[in-house]
């Protein structure tokens, strides 16, 4: 079980912690798909209680990321193709709808923050050679997509988005491991959504945000055909 302590920073109570470094190592591979997870080993890891585990635990089930089954415990929740087919139209419809609120109704600032996002997810290199680069650069990935929508101001519409975003990430993280850019100019899609988000084009951006998801779940369908259960 990777991790380290958590520690009371004054800001996020330690099930938040817990809920960010299991996300994490969920979303990355470093917790495979359909393993156990033993709350003992956890437990220690991260030097909490088992209440607070049990309530990080909870919400992460809530987010399709953990399981629990009867007699056996919580495990991460496995993957698919049909899975991962859904998660892509799912973020197509949602994605989109909410980004075209937000060039509706999205303020000034929104639009600032927007291309910060941008600049700042391009000025990553992603080296996969340098692990920590990868890193980075999907923390800022991550930032740019939850910004483009945030102007939209529907906070269900919002928390779903985010949970989608995760979902997606488990399948493409493993890509990217080897293939970051995979056959595509993914900075000059994410710049072309950016711009016309902020021109309020919202037939051009959010076309070209559900081609973006789209190709996406599109290469990961076929990379990992016959790697995955229908």
């Amino acid at each position: 079980m990777p991790g380290l302590a958590l520690v009371d920073d004054g800001k996020n109570t330690m099930a938040s912690q817990l809920v960010d470094r299991l996300r994490e190592a969920i979303v990355s591979g470093q917790l495979e798909a359909g393993s156990k997870i033993n709350l003992e080993r956890a437990r220690g890891s991260f030097g909490v209680s088992l209440s607070p585990l049990r309530e990080a635990l909870a919400r992460l089930i809530s987010d399709g990321l953990v399981v629990f089954e009867d007699n056996r415990g919580y495990r991460v929740a496995p993957v698919s193709l049909a899975n991962l087919e859904e998660i892509t139209r799912l973020r197509e419809e949602f994605e989109t709808l909410a980004l075209r609120e937000a060039i509706a109704i999205g303020t000034v600032d929104w639009e600032g923050d927007v291309m910060r996002a941008l600049h700042r997810m391009n000025r990553i290199g992603r080296d996969p050679e340098q692990p920590e680069t990868l890193e980075r650069w999907e923390t800022y990935h991550r930032e740019f997509h939850l910004t483009l929508i945030a102007g939209c101001r529907m906070p269900l519409l919002l928390n779903f988005c985010g949970v989608l975003l995760s979902l997606n990430d488990r399948y493409r993280r493993s890509f990217l491991r080897r293939t970051p850019g995979g056959d595509r100019n993914v900075a000059h899609e994410h710049g072309e959504i950016a711009q016309g988000a902020v021109a309020r084009d919202a037939d051009f951006a959010c076309a070209r945000l559900r081609e973006h998801i789209h190709r996406t779940g599109t290469n990961l369908q076929r990379h990992l055909a016959g790697k995955l259960k229908p």
